[in-house]
């Protein structure tokens, strides 16, 4: 852990470190103002905290803009340093002068080819090349407050050089490249070819970004780069295996390959990363779904290199519970390693799938992250570090906050019965069958009544509203007589309530606009807005997990499913349901007719489970509604883009 009592010389004279101390701890609007230049310049613009955070001080339609190239490693074996193109803004009145800035730096792969944000934008240039336009609110509202702002282009795409590698050593080495060049460690140029310093900037680095780019802040931080102070990942990968993988079981064939070829369009320089993404599709082992070292080295949280052990950052983590694009695991498990080596962590949890908290809670959001940025890269003092670490949504606009996560969960086992009952308790002998259906999807899994392709087992009615917290464990003795198997596990709450919908993510953009930050005439500081899609619905899924099943015969499994955080209502049933092939989202590696049998004797679930977990007498079982309204199971069709 870092010390947080001292500010590093870093922000400039004694005098100005004491007058930010001094200005901090006040309510009051305090102008903490820079030293003067030693030459004949106009005064520099104060420097404000206006109650405890950085105020609007500085212009943005005057900030400088500019680009530079960051010499990295020759990751794509062409001969020649890879050329890391990065556009930057920053106040212009602190340019020259003894107070330089930290830098915010969202490194993405979609500058060009795909955009940024709900409304996709992409970077814009003038005619002679330079930056008008970042994409995202950070530069509206941040350069203002003293920020300098950094848009990286990832290796392979919009103006840089290179190859993508889909999170290996030319995506992350690219982008740590750019933090030691802010740092004094490496060389950059300007279009010209003429050396480019950056001695406008302390060196603190704060990384933020939603899905790939979040995964880069992560796979960067798990380098242990020197000057990288904070990392704010939004629904981003912590491990490319489980991003593309589940315990075996591929979502998609080739996806490395596929998505690195995608994201190099509408790079400037034609360059041809062929080779790379046939080498990628070759050691991808889609084949047999194993973990190798394809896949430990686009794995931040395991040795070797990059992995948690090496975080000196501090940790943001926000994702939804129900993001079907990044699943879960990949938040949970990095959150979990980052407290075993005692990593400062923050983390805000909502109900919404692939969607930024920017978007689904916006004034809280930015008033959060603006103080997480001046307590991390400022080094001001405003307690942030002293509230409640973890802020989950565990119903509908239903925040609750704690220290912990999961919060104090008890793990409950239970147990299928041959009569379909799931009841609490160790499991007892009986066998039960089902046969694969390779055409059936989740939802008729889960809701279709009689069904000869699935095993359904149902609780009583809850006595009392409950909390599940953490991620939920499934073991199975489960055979079958094919070269390769799998098995899909669903966990169920049965009851009509309030959802959040997976349509759209769960959110949905209005007509009207709020703006955060200040505009120019090129790049505007406003924003539609979002709101949250909630509606009524008989039912909810509220895990999944799969598995493979190599070899015929008897296998017993244990299925991780997806990790969640939320209420289930008194008088609602607990469900669980077990499957064969899952073809809404996987890649089907047993595609016959073919028979399973589960050995219930063998077979429990373990349920994280906070307060009591009690039933009342209602021997009847659930009638299952045949069809569902959109929006209760999604239903995910074709390649998505950790975007």
């Amino acid at each position: 852990m870092r010390d947080r009592r001292v500010l590093p010389a870093l922000l400039g004279s004694a005098a100005v470190v004491a007058s930010l101390l001094t200005a901090s701890s006040s309510a009051a609007a305090t102008a903490v103002s820079a030293p003067a230049p030693d030459r004949a310049d106009p005064p520099t613009r104060a420097f404000r905290i206006d109650n405890g955070v950085t105020a609007p001080t500085f212009s943005y339609e005057n900030a400088i803009r500019e680009s530079v190239w960051v010499l990295a490693p020759d990751f794509d074996g062409d001969g020649a340093q890879d050329r890391v193109g990065v556009d930057i803004i920053r106040p212009a009145e602190l340019d020259g002068t003894p107070l330089d800035v930290p830098v915010i730096m969202d490194a993405s792969p979609y500058y060009a080819c795909c955009g940024r944000g709900n409304e996709s934008e992409l970077k814009e240039y003038d005619a002679d090349g330079n930056p008008v336009k970042f994409p995202l609110f950070y530069d509206n509202y941040f350069v203002p407050r003293g920020y300098a702002f950094a848009a990286v282009d990832m290796a392979g795409t919009n103006r840089s050089t290179g190859c993508v590698d889909e999170g290996a050593e030319s995506d992350i080495g690219s982008v740590k490249a750019v933090v030691q060049w802010l740092n004094g460690r490496a060389r950059a140029v300007d279009a010209d070819g003429d050396r480019v310093h950056a001695d406008w900037t302390n060196g603190r680095v704060g990384m933020i970004g939603k899905s790939y780019d979040g995964t880069l802040a992560n796979g960067v931080a798990a380098t242990g780069v020197r000057g990288l102070e904070t990392i704010v990942p939004v629904s981003a990968i912590s491990s490319w295996y489980d991003y593309t993988r589940y315990q075996g079981l591929p979502f998609y064939y080739d996806y490395a390959a596929w998505l690195s070829s995608y994201v190099e369009q509408g790079r400037t320089e034609p360059i041809d990363c062929t080779a790379i993404n046939e080498e990628m599709a070759a050691e991808d082992g889609d084949e047999t779904g194993a973990y190798t070292d394809f896949w430990s080295r686009r794995d931040y949280r395991t040795k070797p290199v990059p992995d948690a052990s090496k975080v000196r950052a501090s940790v943001f983590i926000t994702h939804g519970l129900q993001d079907t694009n990044v699943k879960t695991p990949n938040f949970s498990k990095w959150w979990r390693i980052l407290g075993k080596y005692g990593v400062e962590r923050k983390m805000w949890l909502s109900r919404l799938g692939h969607v930024d908290p920017f978007d689904h809670d916006r004034a809280r959001w930015v008033e959060t992250l603006h103080r997480w940025f001046d307590h991390e890269l400022w080094r001001i003092p405003n307690g942030i570090d002293r509230e409640p670490a973890v802020s989950v949504e565990t119903s509908p606009n239903h925040w609750v906050d704690s220290n912990r996560w999961p919060m104090g969960s008890r793990d409950v086992r239970l147990s299928g019965r041959s009569d379909g009952s799931l009841v609490v308790g160790p499991p007892v002998d009986g066998e039960q069958t089902f046969t694969n259906d390779p055409e059936q999807s989740e939802a008729d899994a889960v809701t279709a009544g009689s069904n000869a392709h699935r095993l359904l087992f149902q609780t009583d009615p809850l006595a009392n509203q409950i909390r599940i917290s953490g991620m939920a464990r499934v073991r199975l003795n489960v055979s079958h007589p094919v070269e390769t198997g799998q098995v899909a596990v669903a966990l169920v709450d049965y009851g009509a309530g309030a959802r959040v919908l997976t349509t759209g993510d769960g959110a949905i953009t209005l007509d009207t606009e709020t703006c955060w930050g200040e505009s120019s005439a090129t790049d505007d500081a406003c924003y539609f807005d979002v709101a949250r899609r909630i509606g009524e619905t008989p039912l909810q899924v509220l895990a999944r997990g799969w598995a493979r099943l190599d070899d015929p015969g008897a296998h017993t499994v244990e299925v991780e499913l997806t990790a969640n955080d939320l209420t289930v209502s008194a008088g609602h049933r607990l469900g669980l349901v077990v499957y064969g092939a899952s073809p809404s989202w996987l890649e089907t590696v047993d595609s016959g007719a073919t028979p399973y049998a589960v050995d219930l004797g063998a077979s429990w679930l373990r349920l994280p489970v906070r307060g009591p977990l009690r039933f009342t007498d209602a021997p009847a079982r659930l009638r299952l509604p045949s069809e569902l309204p959109a929006g209760t199971v999604p239903k995910p069709t074709g390649r998505q883009l950790p975007q």
